[in-house]
């Protein structure tokens, strides 16, 4: 998987210039970058190339939940439960949303699909009954993304300077660090979180 901000990104925010601490550093942003996938319920990996996917409805004229999707190429059905996905929706049968997904900006992805008018999915609580092809990912990782992962990446490579928890001595005692999560990483990736159902 890939990491959601750059070496040289994280060096020029902590003001280290020498290559002595990359391997470190470079670790920090990989946890840092998958901390974020398992806070927001999702990975922000950029999109390429086309890909299916089989999706299990949880309901007739329910939305379908679908991994994060940049573009849809087709929909397709298994109505008779044969797992053949004969059926291929048009552009009319299904809505893409959030229905205004590109106000959000150009970098935000389609989640659901839901049915219209008269349309429904096959349900079969056993097996998937559509499939989806299309262009999965996110189009580039937005900018809240990789600030956040600076952040955090930054904030566990400078942990390593208390390993007892302990990141001074002041006027009152020792200075603790909190492992609270900090509180301005939970704000940028607060729009990006998916919801649980």
């Amino acid at each position: 998987m890939a990491d959601y901000c750059t070496l040289a990104q994280v060096k020029s925010a902590l003001r280290i210039t020498d290559a002595i601490d990359d391997t470190l550093l470079e670790t920090a942003i990989d946890a840092a970058s998958r901390w974020i996938d398992g806070y927001c319920g999702r990975n922000f990996e950029v999109a390429s190339g086309t890909t299916s996917r089989d999706y299990i409805p949880s309901g007739r004229m329910e939305p379908l939940l679908i991994d994060d999707l940049t573009s849809v190429v087709s929909v397709k059905i298994d109505e008779d439960l044969d797992r053949s996905f004969a059926t291929t929706l048009n552009e009319i049968d299904y809505q893409a949303e959030p229905v205004n997904a590109r106000a959000f900006g150009n970098d935000y992805p389609y989640t659901r699909l839901r049915p219209q008018e008269d349309g429904y999915w096959p349900v079969s609580y056993s097996r998937a009954t559509v499939r989806v092809e299309g262009t999965f990912g996110w189009p580039a990782v937005p900018d809240a993304v990789r600030e956040a992962t600076i952040l955090q990446a930054s904030r566990l490579f400078t942990r390593l300077d208390s390993p007892l928890g302990v990141a001074g001595f002041g006027d009152m005692g020792a200075m603790r660090v909190s492992f609270k999560g900090d509180p301005d990483v939970l704000m940028l990736l607060a729009p990006y979180r998916r919801a649980k159902l």
